[in-house]
């Protein structure tokens, strides 16, 4: 059967090839035109002449403690320079083949790969088309603020106009040194050639073989992706494609490269961290608040461009004094190893992931690092779970060090929600001063500060506001005698763990942490005072002025409360805490001083009375056991604090010059000790605060005295010895020491 054909007449075709011709004439004009006004800078300022022969070093950022000691540093690259007769001939031939083989014969920009790649693209076969140089310049000059095709454009010809300028300025060998200097090699802070092959084979450049220079450019495909620690099977198949290139290219003969790729992935692992040295979480923190403070004090260079912390070499200077950092990191882990091993003992033999809880484990999944990674690689959601639980090679965090298991990615979430975690505050309350700062148990693998970033309900801890406000407000006396039974206020009915058979004083309710008497106190002074006194105090969270606030069911930070409680060390004034005094630049100039503020919270009289009462708790009460257990005789007041099912754990600590504060607990409040005993915060929370307070005192450089608290000027007007006043205890009324939970 004939078919019907349809032809362009001559004009047709004619007409159709010049337009076809136009369109391409223009887009090169375009194109040109584009190039040009870039290059006279109408999108944005170029890299000049001077930055291209000067190129931006980068230097650390020192965080120096009290005592003149560098606590860590902030950098971009953790690296030293080498030169080209330093690197191994086996890496630049790797680099070279796998990455930009035409690297010796173009000038910048590789148009015949360009338009290769285009091709690839257009048949679904994604590839890159930047020469070494090119990626040079992205390293050099980082592309900041990148959003939409058309900035995706502009950004990558000034791209080619820097590499271009590269070439003319610097040698092949002096390009590829500089690429190699520069290069990101994934985690471990490993930028550099050098800093990367002491990091993954303890070795420097120039001795590195041809399968370690392969394992290493294949990084820089996916540093992640193709770590060899994490994920050794994708570095090793990545390893041989780098070799196959090698060998394609000539640099090693075919029998050479079967050869290596027959060998096994090994390595000499020794990684360096952003979080060595003392307070990982400290700094954290600390560098956001300075990227923080910068901004609304509109704190820049000469030149109006923006202090970046990792490049800039600043020095900033903080109160945090190494010898107490020491001492609190080594009190929390010689006794959170022992109580993670009692937690342990607890859900040995029980599923602590039932019910309800079993939201706790899809939670964690959905927010994991793993899901987000699976999702990008379009995954659904029945293989994501599948691999969720397909077991791999996990390294996980234990008090005895690391451990390397294989196991699913669901067992090491319920493995980590399992894992205790901490956290440690102390101050100094007359000048605000923050002396140690223990935000977590492990920075490289649980990065969520608990000391400011995170908080938790305050439980028993809170109490002692209450108590402030009677006292200040209605002129309650410590020595009043008040109902310890069932009450109802405005509705509340708290709960309560093994009561004292009332009425006794509220010196006695404060220091066995009595619920029933505290929550008639509330009714007594109303729910508004006590909030208003806690936001005066300092506490920045929300308190909700309802009657339960008496007994902690508000969630404040660890960093709040021992600003709170310092205003009772410190005779009624409130010192904002203050962990950072100075930020100089690289050439010694002071770009930022901290003023504190200070606010007068209380009257003397009533702070004085209620660090007697504190006192009372460590004399006789919940937190006796630093007199029986840690032999801290010396004046110490103090609260434990626990919340309903025991999910948190408190003590906040005073002596006249410091004031301490402990909170313990898992990642998420499901998961919990099953009884007071082990989980309060007598239990969990105290002895970190005995073991830190030993080792403070112990150091005579730290001269921290062991006297009392100072009274107000003229003395106390407050009665504070209740003896003349109280009943005499049979041994049938004996009262035991135990810690309210939160109802």
């Amino acid at each position: 059967m004939p078919q019907n054909k349809t032809l362009l007449s001559k004009q047709e075709i004619t007409k159709y090839t010049i337009t076809f011709w136009k369109i391409i004439i223009g887009c090169i004009a375009f194109g040109i035109i584009l190039i040009f006004s870039i290059g006279l800078g109408l999108f944005g300022k170029l890299p000049s002449f001077r930055d291209l022969e000067n190129p931006k070093s980068n230097l650390s950022s020192d965080v120096i403690s009290d005592d003149g000691v560098v606590l860590g540093s902030y950098y971009v690259q953790n690296r030293t320079n080498v030169r080209y007769d330093q690197i191994s001939p086996n890496v630049i031939n790797a680099l070279i083949a796998t990455e930009d083989i035409r690297f010796y014969s173009h000038s910048g920009i590789d148009f015949k790969r360009i338009f290769t790649i285009i091709f690839y693209n257009l048949m679904g076969n994604k590839q890159g088309a930047s020469t070494i140089t090119q990626q040079l310049a992205k390293n050099l000059f980082p592309r900041e603020g990148v959003n939409g095709f058309f900035s995706t454009v502009i950004v990558k010809f000034k791209e080619w106009i820097i590499a271009l300028k590269l070439e003319r300025n610097y040698t092949k060998e002096e390009i590829i040194t500089m690429y190699l200097n520069t290069v990101d090699f994934g985690s471990y802070n490993s930028f550099g050639i050098k800093s990367a092959s002491q990091t993954y084979f303890n070795t420097s450049p120039d001795k590195l073989a041809p399968e370690q220079a392969a394992i290493l450019i294949g990084m820089l495909k996916g540093p992640s992706w193709y770590n060899p620690v994490r994920n050794p099977d994708r570095a090793l198949a990545r390893r041989n494609t780098v070799l196959d290139n090698m060998g394609k290219a000539g640099y090693l003969s075919d029998p050479e490269t079967e050869e290596l790729k027959k060998k096994d992935l090994v390595l000499s692992f020794k990684a360096t961290h952003h979080f060595d040295g003392y307070a990982a979480y400290f700094r954290a923190v600390l560098k956001k608040e300075i990227q923080k403070i910068f901004d609304e004090q509109n704190i820049t260079k000469a030149d109006g461009t923006p202090y970046d912390l990792d490049r800039d070499g600043l020095k900033i200077y903080t109160t945090i004094n190494s010898h107490m950092q020491q001492y609190a990191e080594q009190a929390q882990r010689e006794y959170m190893k022992k109580l993670q091993a009692s937690f342990n003992k607890v859900w040995v033999n029980r599923n602590p992931f039932k019910g309800e809880a079993a939201k706790i484990l899809e939670l964690g999944m959905t927010m994991s690092d793993r899901y987000h990674q699976l999702k990008e690689d379009g995954m659904s959601d029945s293989e994501i779970r599948k691999n969720f639980n397909t077991p791999v090679k996990m390294v996980l965090f234990s008090w005895n060090g690391d451990v390397e298991k294989v196991m699913t990615p669901m067992d090491s979430i319920k493995y980590n929600k399992l894992m205790l975690r901490n956290s440690l505050m102390s101050m100094e309350p007359q000048t605000g001063f923050v002396r140690a700062w223990v935000g977590g148990i492990n920075f490289e693998h649980y990065k969520y500060d608990q000391v400011k970033t995170g908080k938790r309900q305050v439980g028993s801890t809170a109490k002692p506001f209450t108590y402030a406000v009677a006292i200040e407000n209605q002129g309650y006396s410590p020595c009043f005698m008040a109902p310890n039974s069932p009450i109802n206020v405005d509705g509340w009915e708290p709960r309560a763990y093994k009561p004292i058979p009332g009425p006794i004083s509220l010196k006695t309710a404060l220091a066995f942490s009595q619920n029933y008497a505290t929550a008639y106190l509330m009714g007594q002074v109303g729910a508004t005072a006590v909030s208003t006194l806690i936001k005066k105090m300092g506490v920045t969270s929300d308190v909700p002025a309802y009657p339960s606030i008496a007994l902690g069911s508000f969630d404040a930070s660890v960093f709040d409360m021992v600003g709170a409680y310092a205003v009772f060390a410190n005779q009624g004034i409130w010192t904002e805490p203050t962990y950072l005094n100075r930020i100089e630049d690289k050439n010694g100039n002071v770009l930022y001083e901290r003023k504190a503020k200070v606010v007068v919270a209380l009257n003397p009289q009533t702070a004085y009375a209620m660090t007697d009462m504190l006192k009372g708790v460590v004399q006789r009460g919940t937190g006796r056991r630093l007199l029986y257990t840690y032999k801290l005789t010396n004046p110490i007041g103090g609260k434990t604090g626990t919340t309903q099912n025991n999910s948190d754990g408190w003590f906040i600590g005073i002596t006249p010059q410091l004031v301490t504060g402990v909170w313990t607990g898992a990642d998420d409040r499901g998961i919990h000790f099953l009884s007071t005993d082990q989980g309060g915060g007598a239990n969990s929370a105290l002895p970190i605060f005995g073991l830190y307070m030993q080792k403070v005192y112990k150091d005579p450089t730290l001269k921290y005295s062991k006297g009392d608290f100072e009274p107000p000027k003229g003395g106390s007007t407050i009665t504070l010895n209740c003896d003349a006043y109280a009943p005499k205890i049979t041994k049938d009324s004996t009262v035991v020491p135990t810690e309210e939970p939160t109802p």
